[in-house]
This record gives structure tokens, sequence and C-alpha cells, in this order.
């Protein structure tokens, strides 16, 4: 996840300013109160079964990373996700002051057991795996894994596969960055992995491997306002026919499902999702593919 100069204006903008403030909070609701609510709407406004009554329970992790969030304050409307949320929350009929944020771990946010939270939004790949314990929307972001290393270092010119295979590479727990490092690149030395991805910068930033792997947004915004030595060196191509999409998390077999889909449906085709992306994310990807 590196920028040509203009992605990297756009990092740097992402990294520093701070606008869409946006709007309105909403959630899904199951079959049952559906069918009981007064219009007999399978998903009427505002009146879903959530967990809390006329409430929308929205969690993601902690610390909540720019440019997903902004400011480490997922209430606040700004960052992808965050605008995301309020969209699909406003589309469900709940307003902002109906939002309620909860902090959940990356990995929990997909593990088997019921939930605390109506929906979660964290960079959660949609995966046939993770779906045997959890429901997902459909997505709400197209995203490619990259490579990030120092500039002049070993990895700062590792374009191909074969000699990422060579070097110390790391990645977070859970993520399908770590996937791509274990099941694409294969490398000869186990991969690190981090807890969090605030540490796998820490180790690239100290030297302790080579390149750590990250979606590619998160890549232009480390490169541009973290960790301002390391460059972008590629991005992997899609594996099979279907890109990787992140989607809104939700307990397996959940009454919201079917509504929250067709909330992110409605916010994709009415462009909504492809303006809060321009505002929050890199408009343009110039990057090349590692093969």
């Amino acid at each position: 996840m590196h920028p040509a100069p203009r992605l990297l204006r756009h990092a740097i903008a992402v990294a520093t300013t701070a606008l869409l403030a946006t709007a309105v909070g909403c959630a899904p609701q199951p079959e049952e109160k559906a069918s009981a609510s007064p219009s007999g709407a399978a998903c009427a406004r505002g009146e879903l079964a959530t967990r809390t009554a006329g409430k929308l329970t929205i969690a993601t992790d902690e610390p909540a990373y720019a440019p997903w969030f902004k400011d480490d304050k997922p209430a606040n409307g700004e960052g992808y996700e965050s605008a995301v949320a309020y969209a699909v929350a406003k589309r469900l009929g709940y307003a902002e002051d109906a939002v309620v944020w909860q902090s959940v771990p990356f990995n929990k946010a997909f593990a088997p057991g019921e939930k605390t939270f109506d929906f979660d939004i964290n960079q959660v790949s949609i995966s046939d795996e993770r779906k045997k314990a959890v429901d997902f929307s459909s997505g709400y972001y197209d995203v490619r894994q990259a490579v990030l290393a120092l500039r002049g270092g070993k990895a700062a010119d590792a374009t191909t596969i074969a000699k990422l295979r060579q070097l110390r590479l790391g990645a977070q727990v859970g993520t399908t960055s770590l996937d791509y490092l274990t099941d694409v690149v294969k490398p000869k030395r186990q991969p690190a992995v981090y807890a969090k991805n605030d540490q796998a910068k820490s180790a690239l930033k100290n030297g302790q491997v080579d390149a750590i792997v990250a979606d590619l947004p998160t890549a232009f915004y480390i490169t541009a306002a973290e960790v301002t030595n390391a460059t972008i060196v590629g991005q992997f191509a899609n594996q099979g026919d279907t890109p990787e999409q992140f989607g809104l998390v939700l307990d397996k077999g959940s009454a919201l499902t079917s509504c929250v889909t067709d909330a992110v449906d409605a916010l994709r085709g009415d462009g909504t999702l492809a303006k809060i992306e321009k505002r929050w994310l890199s408009d343009a990807v110039d990057v090349p593919v590692v093969k």
C-alpha cells in the first residue's frame, strides 16, 4: 500500500485536512420486527432490531487509523470509514446522534461468537473463511495490498515476488496483508507478525524488517505522513476473478445483514461511495504491480 507525486500530494492532504462532516446514522432491522412495523417494510427506516432500540452501535478498532478515520475519533464523521458508516446509518434512517461507537479489536470483530455491535467497520476483507463465523455486507471498498520499504533499503527495488521472497517481511496479524505474504510471496524466512499496524511501521522504521505489507490507502498515508523516508515499492494484483473488498461485519445470521447490504449497494449505486473515496482516499493509483 508508493505514491506518484500526485498521490503523495493527495495523501498529505488527507493527513492534514478535515472536512467531511457528514451525515446521519442508521441501522438495519430483522424480519420479525419488520413485519410488525407500521410500514410493513422489511427494512423500515429507523425501526430496525438493533442491539439498543433506536440506536445503531458501530464498532471499530482502537486506535482508529488515518485515512480511514481522522484524529483517532470515529464519531467525528471524518475519514473514509467514518464517513461511510454515517452514510450507511443515514440510509437506514438513524440520525447522527443515534449512532453509538464501540471499540472492538480487529481480530475479535470477525471471530466466532455473538457480537456486541450492530456492524463493525475496520478494513475487514470479505472472505469465505471469515463468512463461516460472521456475516458481511456487500463490499464498500475495492482494495489492493502494497509493499512498503525504506528508500535506499534492501527492498526499495524489490518489484518482483522473487526478490521479495529473499527479504525480511512483516504484516499485521489476521489481515489479508499477511495472507499475501504467506500465500503469494512465500518468503524464505517466516514473516514477522504484529498485533497492530503501528508495530509493523515501527519495525520498518527501525530496520527490523526490510518491507511490510499493508492496504494501498494506508500505504499512501504511512509514506506521506508517518514514515516519510519510506516508499511504496508496488502493489499486488488481485488473486482470482473477484477483487478484494472491505465489508461491514455483522453477527452470523443477523437480521440486519440484508438491510445493511441494501444500504451499501444504494450508496454505491448513487455515487456516494465514490464521492467519499475521492475526498478521503487517493483517486488515482499509479503504483507498479509486483509480479
